[in-house]
């Protein structure tokens, strides 16, 4: 199922992160992972944030994906499931049958 991740990163941590190395390994680490067909990175609400779309397999990788954001980042994050325009004229020529 194609999701979209948002993260908020908290700035004292993802600063923190920053000075010491981490927050790139992180970012890579997770897009490595995810191998998204899209990534964007830049400020929302005044904060570091990033977006990622992604295919998710399977629920339980969640966590897995999940707690480097918020353990290591102390991220505010958000996962839901959205569709490209293909997916969506399917879906509304499957309602009208």
């Amino acid at each position: 199922m194609r999701v979209m991740l948002r993260a908020q990163l908290d700035t004292e941590k993802s600063t923190e992160a920053l000075h010491q190395g981490r927050l790139a390994k992180i970012m890579m680490e997770l897009m490595d992972q995810l191998q998204p067909e899209a990534a964007y990175f830049g400020p929302s609400d005044g904060k570091r944030s990033c977006t990622f779309v992604f295919d998710m397999q399977d629920s339980w990788r969640l966590p897995g994906i999940a707690e480097p954001l918020l353990s290591g980042l102390g991220a505010r994050i958000e996962i839901q499931p959205v569709m490209n325009a293909e997916d969506m004229q399917k879906g509304l020529a499957a309602i009208q049958r």
